[in-house]
């Protein structure tokens, strides 16, 4: 009998839930109204925006009116960086600083406002992956206009310090974004709290559909949009809105963080058990990451003599999906930034797998994996070994 396929790959996409399907489901028929229309199909649509936007909100310990719904991350991202930059051009604060290891979303609107004139400023991060505070303190200065540094890394888990981080740019009047994709769920976010002033999040990450996400901006934060011809979301983000989606994305933010803390153990002591597993059967393989504090769903490894498309086709010939770091870039032949931003030499940067886990990852799951995986790097290596 042919064993069940193994899905190794959340941190690209998640299934959406039933729970969430469910709640949508109505936005798809008779609640089908505009909620900018004044009828009562209108009003329905408009009270079940409302409804979500404040459901959002309280998962992020943010305030209604600090709750921008997009497309996703990269559209929060873009949002974020090029919308409190441009708004920024006229007070002296020119430049930008993220890490090396941000998605390209981020590192792509950053290149964006250098095109339009921002300096650009990149920080250094240690082998972990961790910003290096030296580097932070010395970069994040009045003049600049925002900092973007990811909570967690979507392709090694890094986990950053990011309120402290956020502690140490305000002093300085430095307005901090966090891509949070991969933190949504895994740490614990309370925008009350912390002090970050604009935090993107996307749905198809934590069991909502795609083309949905959220972008938190604290009130007071100038923002320019990247659309224009509409007032909804305040200006921000013209358009009509995806009523179902935001409903979704409300009914998945409530699963996930009353479900966070359980979860969060049930990961770790998977992942901690498979990558036992692999070093007892692959002791020469390496964990990228491994010595910094790491989200518990997110394992990027590198098994020398192999490269990642042999390793990912014995995977998925097994029926194990696993991806070559971020889904963004996985039809790309180019090495990951993240792991050349951290040292990581070009050969076992170009065998670099990862594996995350997420909700349809059982302890069967973890087990099968560990059972084939030195079969499968014996043979990935064959594959990759140049013909004599």
């Amino acid at each position: 009998m042919k064993p069940e396929p193994i899905y190794l790959d959340h941190a690209a996409t998640t299934p959406v839930r039933d729970e969430v399907f469910e709640a949508m489901r109505p936005y798809f028929g008779p609640r089908f109204g505009n909620p900018s229309s004044t009828h009562r199909w209108g009003r329905e649509a408009r009270a079940a925006l409302d409804e979500a936007r404040e459901r959002v909100a309280r998962c992020l310990g943010a305030r209604t009116d600090e709750i921008c719904f997009t497309s996703g991350g990269t559209e929060g991202d873009n949002l974020a960086i090029l919308g409190v930059w441009r708004a920024s051009r006229d007070t002296g604060r020119n430049a930008i600083v993220a890490s090396p290891i941000e998605h390209k979303a981020i590192l792509g609107a950053v290149h964006q406002a250098a095109c339009e004139g921002a300096e650009e400023r990149l920080l250094e991060v240690d082998s972990g992956g961790t910003v290096v505070d030296a580097s932070f303190d010395s970069l994040v200065r009045e003049d600049v206009a925002i900092c973007s540094v990811m909570w967690v890394n979507n392709e090694i888990g890094t986990v950053q310090r990011l309120p402290d981080l956020a502690d140490r740019a305000k002093a300085k009047g430095v307005i901090v974004h966090t891509d949070a994709v991969q933190a949504f769920g895994k740490v614990a976010i309370d925008a009350a709290s912390q002090h970050f002033d604009l935090l993107s999040i996307s749905g198809h990450k934590i069991g909502a559909p795609k083309g949905i996400g959220a972008l938190f901006i604290r009130r007071g934060t100038s923002l320019q949009p990247l659309m224009h011809g509409g007032s909804q979301d305040r200006g921000r983000r013209p358009g009509t809105e995806n009523v179902a989606a935001a409903v979704g994305l409300a009914r998945a933010a409530e699963l996930l963080i009353a479900e966070r803390e359980a979860d969060t153990r049930r990961l770790r002591e998977l992942r901690q058990d498979l990558e036992q597993a692999i070093m007892e059967s692959v002791p020469d393989a390496v964990i990228h990451g491994q010595k910094a504090l790491r989200a518990p769903h997110v394992i990027n490894i590198s098994v020398p003599g192999t490269d990642s498309e042999s390793l990912l086709m014995a995977l998925d010939l097994k029926g194990i999906a696993a991806s070559g770091g971020s889904a963004c870039q996985s039809g790309s032949i180019m090495p990951s930034h993240v792991l050349e931003a951290i040292g990581v030499p070009p050969e076992l940067a170009g065998a670099a797998v990862r594996m995350s886990l997420g909700a349809l990852t059982t302890r069967a799951c973890i087990d099968r994996v560990a059972e084939v995986f030195p079969a499968l790097v014996a043979k990935a290596r064959n594959m990759a070994a140049p013909a004599v």
